[in-house]
């Protein structure tokens, strides 16, 4: 079980977490939402122990703990699947010391045997115990749902590209089936057969589960109750995420219909107040009134949530074909990701790349960017064409040590700090907030710094891997009307369908070092 009673945690004078009190019970499965920024990964970090809150108490209760944080910094360079046995720590103590025996029994003297087969005997025993003979079934059930090949088995865990980096820590967290588990975005960079195997997995967890995400319907899959997290304060909803939304919704017309009777009331005595001030003999009842409004403790009416606002414009025409890929191939050491592939953009396209995780959609993006020279082939991009890349993985973009302005900043070399602000505040990020590290974002805040970023910088093309990652449903939503907007050229790789839907009018899938366009989803 989970437990928060009165937690409050600050970063300095920026109070993060208030008061949060809750209980999440042995079996109970609950999503943490909340908008970028709300502090859902603080609380996660709360419970686990990695952080100690500075008022009240968090933590978990019976049993093991599984957390999939969400950077994962994974560099192991063990393969695949022994990365997975270190999830069972107990079971390979036992394989070492089984082998240790047997290597000691084939030298072992008459009068030691007995002794060394009796340890043999015990060693199998506790192996059954901490069932070490399923373990290895249970590692390929695993890898299998989250879309590990056969051959990656043997890879080092180091070669895997980002998304696939998270889907071994998602691995290891699921495993070992410990009795309470925290997840912070699990679906980011899951394509939808794994985000469906996931969905599946967890809607069969026994034990206590909280996860974060901004990803409504799988929510609707897996959650029994939502918690929501704004102004550093949780309020519980049960049911699933829809139930929450319209609970929420319910509620909110209740406070507001609420405050508005108030408001008229107060409004009634007030009227009573003045008209009869100054009459001694309604000098009694005047007071009296007074004293009542005084005491009335007032309801808030509903405040609209901030969200960020912006809009993107190329900046001037480009000619007719914009980015010509031609007989593009390119491998990672003996692993091949590209080959043979052509791609031809034309103005005003806006091309999505789909396709599974480690197909090479980043990688593409990536040569197109000029960040990947290819191992053959040629990329040739229009004379008038500016390209602008968003990479998917922040922590890697963006300078922890900077703070917001600075990050920002190094963008635009010259720009007046009065514009940088400008274009900061419709990102949420105003003033003092401009200052904070990078370091100490959220995924969803340093998102946006990029998105910040991209505004900043003149371009006609913009290049996307996975823009919509990280971000909350608000600022989702303003992304993708921005993008259906947008009078450039577009090349984006996500797994997200609203950007198949609204925004592509072509539609590629990369898939097994090529590249096909997918016909029944195009618009024109």
């Amino acid at each position: 079980m989970f437990f928060a009673g009165a937690a409050a945690k600050s970063f300095g004078a920026r109070d993060v977490i208030r008061d949060i009190s809750f209980v999440v019970s042995d079996g109970e499965r609950v999503g943490l939402v909340g908008p970028n920024g709300a502090g859902k990964s603080t609380v996660l970090k709360l419970l686990a122990g990695e952080l100690e809150p500075d008022e009240g108490e968090a933590g978990f209760r019976g049993g093991r703990l599984g957390y999939l944080h969400q950077e994962t910094g994974l560099t192991s360079d063990l393969t695949l699947v022994a990365e997975m046995w270190r999830a069972f720590p107990d079971a390979t103590a036992i394989e070492h010391e089984l082998t240790e025996v047997a290597h000691a029994i084939e030298s072992a003297a008459a009068g030691s045997l007995d002794s060394l087969i009796e340890r043999q005997a015990q060693l199998f025993e506790e192996f059954e115990a901490v069932d070490g003979y399923r373990i290895e079934a249970r590692i390929g059930r695993v890898l299998d749902g989250l879309g590990f090949s056969t051959e990656d088995r043997a890879r080092p865990c180091g070669d895997f590209s980002g998304g696939w980096q998270m889907r071994v820590a998602l691995a290891q967290a699921l495993v070992r089936r410990p009795e309470n588990l925290l997840l912070d975005e699990p679906t980011n960079h899951l394509d939808g057969a794994a985000r469906d195997w996931l969905a599946g997995e967890l809607s069969e967890y026994t034990g206590s589960l909280i996860i974060v995400t901004h990803d409504g319907p799988f929510l609707d899959q897996v959650a029994g109750r939502i918690l929501d997290l704004r102004d550093g304060v949780v309020v519980s909803y049960t049911g699933n995420y829809t139930d929450y939304q319209q609970q929420k919704a319910a509620k909110l017309k209740a406070q507001d219909r609420a405050a508005a009777r108030q408001e008229r009331e107060i409004a009634r005595q007030e009227r009573f107040i003045e008209r009869f001030r100054a009459k001694a003999t309604k000098a009694s009842a005047v007071r009296s009134r007074e004293l009542q409004v005084s005491k009335i403790e007032r309801i808030e009416r509903t405040r609209k949530e901030e969200a960020v606002s912006f809009s993107l414009e190329s900046s001037g025409r480009t000619e007719r074909d914009v980015l010509v890929c031609s007989n593009v191939s390119h491998a990672y050491d003996d692993h091949l990701v590209l080959l043979d592939i052509d791609l031809h953009v034309e103005r005003s396209q806006k091309v999505v790349l789909v396709g599974p995780n480690g197909s090479g959609k980043s990688t593409l993006l990536k040569i197109a960017a000029g960040d990947i020279r290819p191992s053959e082939g040629a990329v040739e991009w229009a004379p008038r064409a500016i390209p602008a890349y968003y990479d998917q993985h922040q922590d890697e973009a963006l300078d922890p040590e900077r703070t917001v302005l600075e990050e920002v900043s190094a963008a635009a070399p010259g720009a007046p700090e009065v514009r940088l602000r400008s274009i900061l505040g419709q990102f949420l990020f105003r003033g003092d907030a401009v200052f904070k590290r990078v370091a100490v974002l959220s995924g969803g805040e340093r998102s946006r710094v990029a998105l910040a970023k991209l505004l900043l910088r003149p371009a006609n093309v913009l290049l996307l891997d996975e823009p919509t990652n990280h971000l909350d449903r608000t600022t989702r939503r303003k992304l993708i009307e921005a993008l259906e907007r947008y009078d450039g050229t577009l090349l984006c790789a996500s797994h997200d369908p609203a950007l198949v839907e609204r925004v592509a009018t072509r539609v590629y899938e990369v898939a097994h070092c090529d590249i096909r366009e997918v016909l029944e989803h195009r618009k024109d």
